[in-house]
C-alpha cells in the first residue's frame, strides 16, 4: 500500500508505521441524543488487518458507533485511538478512514472512473497518479472494462463494487461499511459477501462492518460484536458467539435456539427441566436459569439414548430444501434434520440433547 501518511495535510501528525491500523475504543464510549441513550460504556479493540462486525437489531447503537469512528459524530464520553494516536477529536477528513454507506451515494452523472477518482482529485493528487491508482483499484474490484460507463448503467453488484473502489482508492487504514449490501437481492448479497471477504484478505486492510444480518456477519467476520440496547452484549469469533451464547438475546438473535427453563436441585450431575433431568458439560452457577441448544445440535435417534433422551411427538415439519425443520412436544422443541429424515406430524421420536451442546445462559 502506498505511503498515505506522506499525503496528509502538513498540520496532521503522522501515524506510527508499526501499528497504524490497530484501532481501539477506550474509556467507555457513550453517546446520548436527548433522552435516548445510543451508546453506553462501549469499549473494544480491533487488530490490524482484522475484519470485525458489529451485529444487532435496528436502534442498538451500531451505526452511531460507526459514525463516531468515522468522525461524523463526537462521543459524549470516551476516547478513540488509531495506532496509539488519539483521534477522538480529529476531524473526519484528517482520519485515515473511509466509509461505504448503505445508500452508496454514487454520482449518477459521473462515469465509474470519475466516481472513483473524485476523492483523489478533490485532494489535488496529480492526474497521472489518479489514473494509476484508479486503474489499479478498478482492477482490484474487477471493473476495469466498465470505467467509462455511468453508474446508472450498472447492476446493483457492480454499483456496490464502485462504492468499494471509491473508498479503497484513498488507501484508508480503516474501512467502515454501513450495511452496504442490504439493498441487494438474496443471491447477489451472498455472492458479494464472499467477494468482500476475499477482497479484505487480499488487501489486509482493517474492515469494520455494521449489519443486522446474522448470516452476513457469520460469513465475513474474524470477530463479531453482538450489540443490544446501546451495549456490546458478547464478542468473539463467529463460532464462539454462535456455539457458546452467554445471554438469551445472543442465543435467540444468532440463528434459532431452544430456550429451556431449568433449576438445580442440589445434584452435581444434572438440572431439572420440563423435559426431564438433563446432564450438562458443566453445572451452572445459578440455582434457576435458562439453557440453550441449537436445533441442529439435537440428535434424532432410532432408540432411547443413554444420556439426555427425550421421547417427543412431532407437531409439524417444514421442508427447507437442504434441511427440514420440525417442531416437537414437549417443550415446543425445534429440530433441524437432513431432508431425508422421515418425520411426520403425529409420530413419536426419540431425541438426544448432547450435554456438550447445551449452554447455561448468564441471564
Amino acid at each position: 500500500m502506498a505511503e498515505w501518511w506522506k499525503r496528509l495535510p502538513a498540520e496532521a501528525e503522522p501515524f506510527s508505521l508499526h501499528n497504524a491500523a490497530t484501532f481501539r475504543a477506550v474509556d467507555s464510549i457513550s453517546k446520548r441524543f436527548g433522552s435516548h441513550q445510543a451508546l453506553q460504556n462501549v469499549g473494544f479493540d480491533v487488530a490490524a488487518g482484522e475484519f470485525v462486525t458489529f451485529l444487532g437489531p435496528s436502534g442498538c447503537g451500531k451505526t452511531t458507533l460507526l459514525r463516531i469512528i468515522a468522525g461524523l459524530e463526537l462521543a459524549d464520553t470516551g476516547a478513540l485511538s488509531l495506532g496509539g494516536h488519539d483521534i477522538t477529536t480529529l476531524p473526519a477528513h484528517r482520519r485515515p478512514v473511509n466509509t461505504v454507506f448503505q445508500s452508496l451515494a454514487l454520482f449518477p452523472h459521473y462515469s465509474v472512473f470519475d466516481n472513483v477518482a473524485f476523492g483523489l482529485r478533490a485532494r489535488g493528487v496529480a492526474p497521472a497518479e489518479v489514473d494509476r491508482r484508479v486503474g489499479e483499484t478498478l482492477e482490484l474490484v474487477r471493473l476495469p472494462d466498465l470505467a467509462h460507463r455511468r453508474t446508472t448503467e450498472l447492476s446493483g453488484g457492480q454499483q456496490q463494487r464502485v462504492a468499494l473502489a471509491r473508498a479503497l482508492v484513498n488507501e484508508p487504514l480503516l474501512l467502515l461499511l454501513d450495511e452496504p449490501l442490504s439493498a441487494l437481492d438474496a443471491q447477489l448479497r451472498a455472492d458479494m459477501q464472499m467477494e468482500l471477504r476475499a477482497l479484505q484478505r487480499r488487501l489486509g486492510t482493517t474492515f469494520i462492518l455494521v449489519t443486522h444480518d446474522q448470516h452476513e456477519a457469520m460469513a465475513v467476520s474474524d470477530r463479531i460484536f453482538v450489540m443490544n440496547e446501546a451495549r456490546i452484549e458478547q464478542s468473539g469469533t463467529p463460532d464462539e458467539v454462535y456455539e457458546r451464547p452467554r445471554t438469551r438475546f445472543v442465543a435467540a438473535f444468532l440463528g434459532s435456539a431452544n430456550l429451556i427453563d431449568a433449576r438445580r436441585n442440589g445434584s452435581s450431575s444434572h438440572v431439572e427441566t420440563a423435559l426431564g433431568p438433563l446432564q450438562l458439560r458443566q453445572m451452572p452457577p445459578w440455582a434457576q436459569g435458562t439453557l440453550s441448544i441449537r436445533p441442529e445440535r439435537i440428535r434424532l435417534c432410532d432408540s432411547p439414548p443413554q444420556v439426555n433422551g427425550i421421547e417427543a411427538t412431532v407437531l409439524d415439519v417444514v421442508f427447507r430444501g437442504d434441511h427440514c425443520e420440525a417442531r416437537l412436544s414437549p417443550g415446543d422443541l425445534r429440530l433441524r434434520t437432513a431432508p431425508s429424515a422421515a418425520l411426520r406430524p403425529g409420530e413419536r421420536a426419540w431425541l438426544q440433547l448432547p450435554p456438550e451442546h447445551i449452554e447455561a445462559l448468564h441471564d
